[in-house]
């Protein structure tokens, strides 16, 4: 029965099965596919600017439609979006794995992105939806922290897959998705929300993807020779896009982003924060392994190992660094925690030819683990702090597309700016004078986070970050995995986080 299921019963337990899965093939496949890069790039003949679009056609649409797929669960029945979803992105994943060109193959991503934009929110709506109040917490720190351990693994298990085949990493999903059907179809109750009413805003998330596509391309055209006047216009179009997405959104009947909230200086300080950390988090995790396999000359299975420190450090330090955030405010945690990811940045100028994985790469990504564990839980305690009653959901939703179109844009445009782009990935000496330049830019924008923690992150009003929180999120009893975005959460009913 909806809102009635017990963590320690194995109908409870199904539902975490099915969210868990269901959020983990999306989140695995914003990191997994970086391992994959080089050898497909190689296969299909792509050039680098390709490799960004294999990458960002993804987060686009993810980026794009998170909130608008959030809503339509709340009004159309969450576990019937999510069965859409995860039905979308299996059939878009066998799509990447047979695609000839690299052009199908990021179209075929685009579409993947849209059936991650379906299930990502559903995930997490059907805990909040279908488990009995007093478990509720529980449930979400047991989804959050199976998630981190699928995180975990993923990459290893990615790059073993793509030393055998880089299609291989996309047609894993398919079995997948099937199992993940059949749980949900027999143990997953249907619920919504009954207050959901009025129109959709379409409009606006036609816009939001028309603007973010354009002005993607436009940034990603700047590394291709010849592209000048096809990358002005598509600016051009997508600044449009995007202003006018925030006309539609302030006189909207019901918008996806309610533009009010950043009236709020604490949710607006923690957006900013959060759109230069995910964006310097985003290029470090495409380059990174890049660098590894191209200029270091590691295989995929090593290459794909880069990322399990940052997340098991997140697994175990997270739900510290919540507790000591509830106790001291986030401030402290905000301002130090970029530092230390920055100087996994500068540590990472150290990987390159003939480095070795104990010297070279697991200092880097310790400290850079040991950064977003100190960032991450108080970042969330203090979007959800911002927020009133009605509005902690969407509060979230939008912290999280924050993540990811930053990811998106950083990924577009740090590369070139860092001068790389053609054939250079597979040129040793080029890729690595250009990482190095790159690593440089997002320690940058970290020590830039750092800086703006310092002076916006200041609570609205005495007591712990999170005693405006609307339900009972106990922080410190959740183990965070930030690394692909800031962890969804629910709203004030136990129903769907509102967007």
């Amino acid at each position: 029965m909806t809102g009635q299921l017990r963590v320690d019963q194995a109908a409870g337990r199904w539902v975490l099965t099915a969210t868990v899965g269901g959020s983990g093939l999306a989140m695995l496949d914003s990191t997994v596919v970086n391992v994959a890069l080089e050898r497909l790039g190689r296969d299909l003949g792509a050039d680098f600017a390709g490799l960004q679009w294999v990458i960002n056609g993804y987060t686009l649409s993810l980026a794009a439609l998170i909130l608008l797929g959030g809503a339509l669960g709340d009004r159309f029945g969450r576990r019937r979006v999510f069965l859409i979803g995860v039905v979308w992105f299996a059939v878009a994943s066998a799509l990447c794995g047979l695609a000839p060109t690299a052009g199908v193959l990021i179209a075929a991503r685009v579409l993947q992105g849209i059936g991650g934009a379906l299930l990502t929110p559903g995930s997490l709506a059907l805990i909040a939806a279908s488990f009995r109040p007093e478990d509720r917490s529980r449930a979400v720190g047991a989804w959050s922290g199976l998630g981190g351990v699928a995180g975990a693994i993923g990459p290893f298990v990615g790059g073993a897959l793509v030393d055998w085949s880089w299609r291989a990493v996309f047609w894993v999903n398919v079995p997948v998705a099937a199992a993940l059907v059949l749980i949900t179809l027999r143990h997953v109750p249907e619920s919504r929300d009954p207050d959901a009413s009025g129109g959709m805003d379409l409009l606006g998330a036609a816009l939001a993807v028309l603007g973010l596509a354009a002005v993607t391309f436009a940034l990603t055209s700047l590394g291709t020779p010849g592209a000048g006047m096809a990358a002005l216009v598509a600016g051009l179009v997508g600044v449009l896009a995007l202003a006018a997405f925030l006309f539609v959104e302030r006189r909207s009947p019901h918008p996806l982003v309610p533009l009010s909230m950043f009236s709020d200086r604490l949710f607006s300080g923690a957006n900013v924060v959060t759109l230069l950390l995910y964006g310097a988090l985003g290029v470090y995790f495409f380059l990174l392994v890049l660098q590894m396999q191209t200029v270091a000359g590691f295989s995929p299975t090593v290459a794909g190992t880069a990322l399990l420190p940052v997340t098991v450090l997140m697994l175990l330090l997270s739900a510290r660094s919540g507790a000591l955030a509830d106790r001291i405010g986030p401030r402290t945690q905000m301002t130090i925690g970029p530092l230390l990811a920055a100087a996994g940045f500068l540590l990472a100028i150290r990987i390159g030819p003939g480095a070795n994985y104990l010297t070279d790469v697991l200092p880097a990504t310790v400290a850079l683990g040991l950064g977003l564990a100190t960032t991450v839980a108080p970042l969330t305690a203090t979007v959800l702090a911002s927020a009133d009653d009605h509005h902690a959901g969407v509060a979230s939703g939008i912290n999280n597309a924050v993540a990811r179109s930053a990811g998106l844009l950083a990924v577009a445009v740090i590369p070139v700016a860092a001068g790389l782009g053609g054939a250079d990935y597979t040129d040793p000496v080029a890729y690595d004078a250009g990482f190095r330049r790159a690593m440089l830019i997002g320690a940058g924008l970290l020590v830039a986070a750092s800086a703006l923690s310092a002076v916006l992150i200041r609570p609205a009003k005495k007591g712990p970050p999170v005693a405006r929180m609307p339900i009972p999120l106990r922080l410190a009893e959740f183990t965070h995995c930030g690394v692909t975005g800031p962890q969804l959460h629910p709203g004030v009913t136990g129903a769907a986080p509102r967007r």
